[in-house]
């Protein structure tokens, strides 16, 4: 049974990010298949979608929904073979790119960690607004996971990631970069293709497409910030929905659950929870496991 929620809703997208931010290429060879790439123009790691029409003297072998993780610069992506004895490969498609992986399955009862220091104790919040986390307007249709907080508290990585924003008191990216249009927040991109972003969180400490595991620090609660926020979420394939995810936290040793706002919380890291995400070298080298 799924422990965690989901919610489909509508959200603003900003207008001509896409079609900006991700070029692909397609060129024939001397033998006449059609060799595509993409350019990936963002700073951080992107996610293109190709779906093909009218296809003429060449299939299309790749898995459907055809969904490509690509890192900034150039990436090769697939080849359309010509048929033998047939005209060059033809055809239309149509291209859609976004922050998270829209076709990834999350894993609804993967455990994260609670973001605070390791021994205090911290109470949940209701979380009764996100203003301002996506263009002017209040969305309709959310979750999201709220922390009492004093400014100054350290912040952990509830889970591995890539950083991809970094946004202090002022955004100071071109709004093309944007991932949210929140400030003081730090947003990761997580191994499933999910989004998490903290927000009342500020560093110094931590740069762009850094990698990020479970339970290192990444920064504080900022200057008259009493809640820390965080959002999960992930775009969706076929509309401009994104999906809000609330997890299961670890609350000790062995017990996960949605956190409770009636319940007051010890914040442990365990490292079989730490490390679930961390090749062997990884675990010798951050947690000290010898074997």
């Amino acid at each position: 049974m799924n422990k965690l929620l989901v919610l489909i809703i509508s959200v603003f997208l900003f207008e001509g990010v896409n079609a900006q931010l991700i070029e692909v290429r397609a060129d024939y060879d001397s033998m006449g298949n059609c060799v595509f790439g993409a350019i990936n123009n963002a700073k951080t790691p992107m996610f293109l979608n190709i779906d093909f029409a009218d296809l003429q003297n060449t299939t299309f072998n790749e898995t459907l929904p055809f969904v490509k993780k690509l890192d900034p610069g150039f990436n090769n992506l697939f080849t359309l073979e010509r048929y033998l004895d047939a005209d060059v490969p033809t055809f239309n498609y149509q291209v859609k790119t976004f922050r998270s992986d829209p076709s990834s399955i999350v894993d609804l009862d993967f455990p994260y960690l609670i973001p605070f220091e390791p021994g205090t104790k911290v109470r949940a919040k209701e979380v009764k607004s996100i203003a301002g986390f996506w263009g002017s307007e209040e969305l309709k249709s959310w979750v999201a996971i709220g922390f009492h907080a004093k400014p100054g508290d350290k912040i952990y990585a509830s889970r591995k990631g890539i950083v991809v924003e970094i946004a202090g008191q002022i955004k100071g990216e071109e709004p093309l970069y944007w991932y949210n249009t929140w400030n003081n927040s730090i947003t990761l991109l997580q191994p499933d293709g999910t989004l998490i972003c903290y927000r009342n969180v500020i560093s110094k400490s931590i740069k762009l497409n850094q990698k990020i595991y479970a339970g290192q620090p990444i920064g504080e609660i900022a200057p008259q910030a009493n809640t820390l926020k965080i959002l999960i979420y992930q775009n969706s394939l076929g509309t401009d929905d994104l999906r809000f995810i609330i997890p299961q936290f670890a609350v000790s040793e062995n017990e996960l659950e949605i956190v409770n706002v009636a319940k007051e919380y010890i914040v442990v890291h365990p490292n079989t929870i730490r490390g679930l995400e961390m090749s062997k070298k990884e675990k010798r080298k951050i947690l000290g496991v010898k074997k």
